[in-house]
Order: structure tokens, then C-alpha cells, then sequence
């Protein structure tokens, strides 16, 4: 037994290396996913919120959330060790319209997110969903 202990600690030691090329290790990072409203009033008082959230990965249920305008969604998540990390987002445009789009997909986003504190932001507007990495460039990945 202390022999097969001798062969796996350095062959899982140079399998995380191998997909791992950065530093720090992916596993330890809490990546932040943010999800703000910046969808139009129109009609709606401002105190009525206007867009429903649903997000969830496979094993955890981040909850459901009623957003007001300008109102942000946060949480955090870790890479699992087989980097398949995937939360995904049911975006609901009161009386309009219903996306859903992958909020954070570990091989997606392990490197893009981390250009800007680990962060993931997302901007749901009337013409889709926007993905940002460093809070200045939008680019809307997800048209209505």
C-alpha cells in the first residue's frame, strides 16, 4: 500500500501541474459571479422589480432572486478538481422575454475571470446578456 502511495502522489502532482499552468492553483481561488440588472424600466416603477434569476450548477442551488433595476446578484464558487464547474443562469425579463446562459463555466472562465479580481461580470439589458472581465468592455454573449 505505501508503494501504490509512492507512485500516485507524484503522478497527481504532475497531472495538476499539467493542467494547471499557473501559479496559484485553481482550486484554492473563489471566483465571484456578478449579475446586475441594467435591463429598461419602461412601464415598471422603479421599486418593482423586473427581472427573475434562477441559478443553479449541478450540485448547488445558488437560489432564486427578484431584481430591481440597477440591483446586482453575487456568489462565489471554487474549480472542482475536475474542472467541471458549471453554473447556469434562467434569466426571465418580466412580461418580455426568457434566456438561460452559462454564468460561469470552469474551462470557459478559469482564465478570462481572473483578469479582473476573479470576477465574472454579467449585465442583462434589453437586447441580451453581456460578459465582462475587467468592468470596462462589454460584449453581449447572449442575445435575447
Amino acid at each position: 500500500m505505501t508503494n501504490l502511495k509512492g507512485i500516485a502522489l507524484p503522478f497527481l502532482l504532475a497531472f495538476s501541474l499539467m493542467h494547471f499552468p499557473f501559479s496559484e492553483s485553481a482550486w484554492f481561488i473563489n471566483y465571484h459571479i456578478h449579475i446586475r440588472n441594467d435591463l429598461p424600466l419602461f412601464k415598471t416603477p422603479p421599486e418593482t422589480p423586473n427581472l427573475f434569476l434562477d441559478c443553479k450548477s449541478k450540485g448547488k442551488d445558488v437560489g432564486d432572486k427578484l431584481l430591481l433595476a440597477r440591483q446586482d446578484y453575487t456568489w462565489d464558487t471554487k474549480i472542482n478538481f475536475a474542472r467541471s464547474t458549471h453554473f447556469y443562469c434562467n434569466a426571465r425579463w418580466v412580461d418580455h422575454k426568457e434566456i438561460t446562459f452559462d454564468a460561469f463555466k470552469a474551462k470557459r472562465d478559469e482564465s478570462r475571470c481572473r483578469k479582473y479580481h476573479n470576477s465574472c461580470m454579467w449585465s442583462v439589458r434589453s437586447d441580451g446578456i453581456y460578459f465582462s472581465n475587467n468592468n470596462a468592455t462589454w460584449q453581449n454573449e447572449y442575445p435575447w
